[in-house]
């Protein structure tokens, strides 16, 4: 019974550290460090539209409450703007930001989280555009060796 107490007894003290969970009056920045849904890793084209400007960008991991890209010119923490990926299009606010010579990486937090048949749907279009990257750069080649360009 004494282990048992000594259990419960860390166990509560180690919950006070814990991130809080959302609430209604609580933004994702004050919940930056917590994940809220697991993550589909990616390597395919999207678009960050911003107030200030549109740049193209790799999606690099979506889940249903958020996603990580890479981009030439990574928005502030706070920043809001559209993320557009083939068809659909999220609100989101950028609450990581890393640079580095050649560009960064922004985390973003999705106004409303997505649908799971979103997810799995944009994993079938990696799929498939990955596939169709392979089979135009083929044809590319093929037309080159032939002289059909």
């Amino acid at each position: 019974m004494h282990g048992r107490t000594a259990l419960t007894m860390l166990l509560l003290s180690r919950s006070t550290m814990l991130p809080k969970l959302a609430t209604p009056d609580r933004g994702p920045l004050e919940n930056v460090g917590r994940r809220g849904a697991s993550r589909l890793r990616l390597s395919i084209p999207a678009r960050l539209i911003t107030t200030t400007e549109t740049q193209m960008c790799v999606l690099l991991d979506l889940s249903r409450t958020g996603a990580r890209i890479g981009l030439a010119r990574p928005i502030n923490e706070g920043a809001s703007g559209y993320l557009r990926i083939e068809g659909m299009e999220m609100f989101v606010t950028a609450i990581r930001r890393t640079a580095g010579i050649d560009g960064g990486t922004n985390g973003l937090a999705f106004d409303l989280p997505i649908a799971h048949d979103a997810v799995v749907a944009m994993r079938h279009y990696a799929a498939s555009f990955e596939r169709r990257k392979r089979e135009d750069l083929r044809d590319q080649v093929r037309r080159w060796v032939t002289g059909c360009n």
